[in-house]
């Protein structure tokens, strides 16, 4: 890497680093105002939605990883993968839209909602977050890191504001999901340029774009699936308090989980590139300090934790908390293999992740964990999965 290309990394990551912390600093902030402004049961049952919110976004993602992809390896046909990119969002976005929203005559019961408008809303959201998605995709390929940026920023403060607002005009779940669906359309009005070609004529076909970015998708919600399962475990197992105070903890365990993303996002495009694994180990080093950062300050000052997740109301799980930022650094390291294996075009990862869930879920279900064996199930899993699929995976598959 040349000086002059190592300089242009270091500003886009230093901008695309302060996008995506005010983007996680307003998500923060609006579920801190949600926990102040709901009941713990009822903020267990929004967490819960933004769980089916993470899960569905593994689209967005998949359709981000992919267009970065092929626009990193082969910028001489940009204009053609845009374009081929526009169409795939389409029908991608309507989709999945339609998938998470049919999943409502299941999903409420099982989380123990209190009607099927929540998950009618999260396939609403869910189409302008696909859409982001593919902004994403092209400004990420393009190294256009100021207009990434921006679809950051407007991410967080879409849900900050509009979820905010709602529920300052009425405390209650619905009307979150509400503001955050309205707010969702923010991001994606804010990246809507990058999805105008310059019509040179030259056409690329849609389908292995499609194909690629359904096996890219199916890493993902793999991926989200491992991520998020516990917050459905703890609505669905445990009582309405404890799932709320489970709930408050995932506030610092998703904190520590998002805030190192930048790492991949900003080297993504040198992951697709690289034929050797130094590139991967500098990005899990990076990721590693970070989470270890993250457990030693909340281990350190647990009491300023729990003011950051909700305040006096969650004093059960102060001397947890040190745990829930454990397993939120574990995760951003398999958060990063997975898509330095996205950016090599390889997908073997997917049956280890899957191997996870299931060692989760029989160990929540198997062995009757509390709030601490949910945790540290998930810690432990994170880090074993780390693990293998660091030393396990192939380095670089062509």
């Amino acid at each position: 890497m040349t000086s002059r290309t190592t300089r242009a990394t270091m500003t886009g990551g230093t901008l695309v680093a302060a996008g995506m912390m005010t983007m996680n600093i307003a998500v923060y902030g609006f579920n801190v105002i949600a926990a102040r402004a709901l009941l713990p049961k009822e903020f267990g049952a929004l967490t819960a939605l933004f769980g089916i919110l993470l899960v569905g976004s593994v689209a967005s993602l998949g359709l981000q990883a992919v267009t970065a992809r092929r626009l990193a390896i082969d910028p001489a046909n940009r204009d053609a993968i845009i374009d081929a990119t526009v169409r795939v969002t389409v029908i991608v976005a309507s989709a999945v839209g339609l998938l998470v929203a049919a999943s409502t005559v299941v999903l409420t019961p099982v989380l123990k909602l209190d009607s099927h408008w929540a998950v009618l809303l999260c396939g609403a959201t869910l189409v302008p977050l696909t859409v982001m998605g593919a902004e994403s995709g092209i400004a990420q390929g393009t190294a256009r890191w100021g207009a990434l940026t921006a679809i950051y920023v407007g991410n967080g403060l879409g849900r900050l504001l509009g979820g905010a607002l709602a529920l300052v005009i009425s405390p209650s779940v619905n009307s979150a999901m509400i503001g955050i669906a309205i707010g969702s359309w923010l991001p994606a009005l804010a990246g809507a340029r990058l999805m105008i070609g310059h019509g040179n004529g030259a056409t690329i076909s849609r389908r292995p774009l499609l194909k690629e970015a359904l096996f890219s998708t199916h890493a993902l919600l793999a991926y989200f699936v491992l991520s998020n399962l516990d917050s459905l475990i703890a609505r669905n197992r445990f009582d309405e308090h404890e799932s709320g105070l489970y709930a408050s903890g995932l506030i610092l365990a998703k904190a520590a989980l998002f805030f190192p993303q930048f790492v991949s996002v900003v080297l993504f495009p040198d992951l697709a590139r690289a034929t050797t694994h130094h590139a991967r180990l500098r990005a899990v080093s990076l990721v590693a300090g970070f989470g270890t950062l993250a457990v030693l300050a909340t281990a350190a000052l647990p009491r300023v934790a729990l003011i950051l997740v909700g305040g006096h109301q969650y004093d059960e799980v102060m001397g947890r908390l040190w745990l829930f930022a454990v397993a939120g650094s574990c995760l951003a390291i398999v958060h990063l293999l997975v898509f330095d294996a996205l950016a090599r075009h390889a997908h073997g990862i997917v049956v280890m992740i899957w191997g996870a869930v299931v060692a989760v879920l029989a160990a929540a279900y198997g062995l009757g964990v509390g709030i601490t064996g949910l945790v540290l199930t998930v810690a432990l899993v994170a880090a074993g999965l780390a693990a293998a699929v660091f030393v396990f995976a192939p380095s670089h598959p062509r």
